[in-house]
């Protein structure tokens, strides 16, 4: 295995910004169920095809507007 390499004193420097990383969400998961009944509804029905069209819309819709919030409670200093 590798040599472990540990670095001490002050040649090390102090960790810059944090990162931000969006939290959990349900929503991709959702828009990749409605987009996968419109594709199955292309080849079954146009009504699955409607119900798949519209459970997509509405999740994007939410997860762009969740992302809207969470990028305006970052700081304003980028």
């Amino acid at each position: 295995m590798a040599d472990e390499v540990r670095v001490r004193g002050e040649g090390a420097e102090a960790p810059g910004e944090a990162i931000h990383l969006p939290g959990p969400s349900y929503l991709p998961a959702v828009t990749a169920v409605g987009i996968s009944l419109a594709v199955v509804g292309v080849v079954i029905s146009w009504i699955i095809t409607g119900i798949g069209v519209i459970i997509a819309v509405i999740a994007i819709w939410r997860w762009i507007r969740e992302t809207r919030e969470e990028i305006s409670e970052l700081p304003l200093e980028h």
